[in-house]
């Protein structure tokens, strides 16, 4: 996603007992995670250039994580504040009249109860569900799992391995059709870019479950009319970390100095590392020491450049979240792609979607303008160099004020996926519609 938090390494404690076995059936050696105890998280608006000089100065901080960039007076904000600081800090806030709400007084209870939703790595591929979140190990399993069900539609795809050795797997499912047919375009989904985002991952593979087994015509008919490649978790490492070692950890694992981790979305070379970003190894934002530089980075390039080749490929997709928004290219600069009215109408109507689904309320609009400036981010590249007209990417629940941040419960799992499936839906009728797939 969405920008978010440093990793904390202030405080390291022994596993809760029940995460600890949990942790122990993946095979996994970590014996220590990183606590958020007694941190909080406020919600603040910037009133005047003061608090935006004052709020840029905090962000150098290792001790205020700030979910966005500092820019401009107006600007809502949330700010997680780690224990020992938070009477500084509301000392702060109330010294020059801040404008400010807590939304959470004890993070980590947060944390605690999510992962207690996660089930083991042990269950068996057939208890695999939308209620619960799961490791790596499990989903990979998943997805071996559906391709031996349906062969003939499903094969399992490895990009080739991470930073750490670990496979990058999707899927591609395609239906069978008649060899007088016109070859289909292609649909290409991108999720778990970052790693604490696990709302991705899991609304991936709902995407996977929809198109193999739902009994909506209009579903099947959208199955049938693309070939999807869809890959749960393009940022393995940083996925499997936040299991073992740190909840809020965004990065890949790839070590840089004393810090390890590279914001795999800051590492596009589309405008890499010009706005939003930084090039200091220990930051969030780290956009690596070169554009393209990072392995999971090179994957995804190569695999994706290919597609546009071999597979037809018109449509790009992204999952990240928090926020409940739809947006498309560009993040880097505020100039408007060349299908921009296009794209806007298109982004109207699957929010529409969206609330007559569940009721929630995305926001829809180009990246720039709708979140904030960015640079090195994937979509700009697929839709800036790969020409793919059809790029958005998701900011899934919650909501901007979000209690929660990206720990998002089990419990929103399902509403999550199937609001943003119809989103999908209706952005591939829409762009057919437009002649995208002629």
């Amino acid at each position: 996603m969405s920008a978010g938090s440093k990793s904390i390494f202030l405080l390291l404690l022994l596993l809760p007992s029940e995460w600890s076995n949990a942790v122990a059936t993946g095979g996994e050696g970590v014996t220590a995670q990183a606590h958020y105890d007694h941190t909080r998280i406020y919600y603040m608006e910037l009133g005047n250039e003061q608090h935006v000089e004052l709020f840029q100065r905090l962000e150098k901080s290792d001790s205020y994580f700030f979910m966005g960039s500092v820019r401009v007076p107006g600007q809502k904000l949330t700010v997680m504040v780690i224990g020992h600081k938070v009477a500084d800090f509301d000392d702060l806030l109330h010294r020059y009249n801040v404008t400010h709400h807590i939304l959470n007084y004890n993070f980590q209870a947060e944390i605690d109860a999510n992962y207690r939703e996660v089930l083991p790595t042990s269950t068996p591929v057939t208890q695999f569900d939308w209620q619960h979140y799961f490791q790596l190990d499990t989903i990979y399993d998943w997805l071996e799992h559906v391709a031996r069900q349906s062969p003939e539609i499903v094969t399992v795809l490895d990009m080739g391995s991470s930073t750490e050795g670990v496979p990058i797997k999707g899927v591609r499912i395609s239906y069978p059709q008649e060899a007088s047919s016109a070859p289909r375009t292609s649909v290409f989904i991108e999720s778990g870019i970052h790693a604490r985002e696990w709302i991705a991952p899991a609304t991936a593979t709902y995407f996977i479950n929809e198109l193999l087994h739902s009994s909506d015509p209009t579903v099947q008919a959208l199955a049938r009319s693309q070939n999807w490649l869809i890959f749960p978790c393009i940022n393995p490492d940083g996925y499997k970390y936040t299991f073992n070692g740190d909840r809020m950890w965004r990065k890949s694992r790839a070590p840089h100095g004393v810090c390890r981790g590279v914001d795999l979305n800051r590492n596009y070379p589309m405008r890499w590392n010009t706005t939003g970003t930084s090039g200091d190894p220990c930051s969030t934002f780290y956009s690596g020491p070169s554009a393209g530089s990072e392995v999971e980075t090179q994957r995804v390039m190569r695999f994706v450049e290919k597609l546009v080749r071999t597979e037809n490929l018109r449509t790009y997709i992204a999952l990240h979240s928090y926020s409940q928004l739809l947006m498309f290219p560009y993040s880097s600069t505020p100039e408007r792609v060349h299908n921009y009215d296009d794209l806007t109408a298109i982004g109207k109507k699957a929010v529409a979607k969206i609330k007559s689904l569940t009721g929630r309320i995305y926001k829809s609009g180009s990246i720039y303008e709708t979140i904030y400036p960015s640079s090195g981010g994937s979509k700009d590249w697929a839709h800036g160099e790969l020409k793919l007209n059809i790029t958005f990417t998701f900011e899934l629940r919650g909501p901007p004020d979000s209690e929660v941040l990206f720990i998002l419960p089990a419990r929103e799992i399902e509403p999550t996926a199937r609001e943003a499936f119809g989103a999908v839906q209706t952005i591939v009728e829409e762009a057919a519609k437009r002649g995208y797939y002629n």
